[in-house]
């Protein structure tokens, strides 16, 4: 299940459960490529529901086209990830510790309007 959410021009929104598929990634890619593309920086809001797995199949193909972005982190703002599994909270967690320029925030369910309001800059 992937939803991306209406917001600000500046901000990509998504909800996505289950089992991640290949298509879901791309979709995601295919958001975010032209986004890193324009003026200033790209935030991020990423809600997380009952993630049961990712699909190999898509994976390597998504590794492929998600690499270049590594060469894109200043372009990334503010990332909020609501995740009601406590281990994607703690990966997100670890993430921010890798990439110490991108400024995350992890969120429980019950604090997702907080999340966004952050992401977008109205909180």
């Amino acid at each position: 299940m992937l939803e991306f959410l209406e917001t600000s021009p500046d901000v990509i929104a998504l909800r996505i459960g289950g089992k991640i598929e290949g298509a879901d990634l791309n979709a995601i890619m295919d958001r975010l490529e032209p986004m890193l593309a324009q003026a200033g920086k790209t935030h991020v809001f990423v809600e997380t529901q009952a993630i049961s797995g990712i699909a190999i199949d898509g994976l390597a193909h998504y590794s492929a086209r998600a690499m270049p972005l590594f060469g894109k982190l200043g372009k990334f703002g503010r990332v909020a990830v609501v995740a009601d599994q406590a281990w994607i909270r703690w990966a997100a967690k670890f993430e921010s510790a890798v990439l110490p320029n991108v400024s995350y925030r992890t969120f429980t369910p019950d604090r997702a309007d907080e999340a966004l309001a952050w992401v977008t800059g109205t909180a």
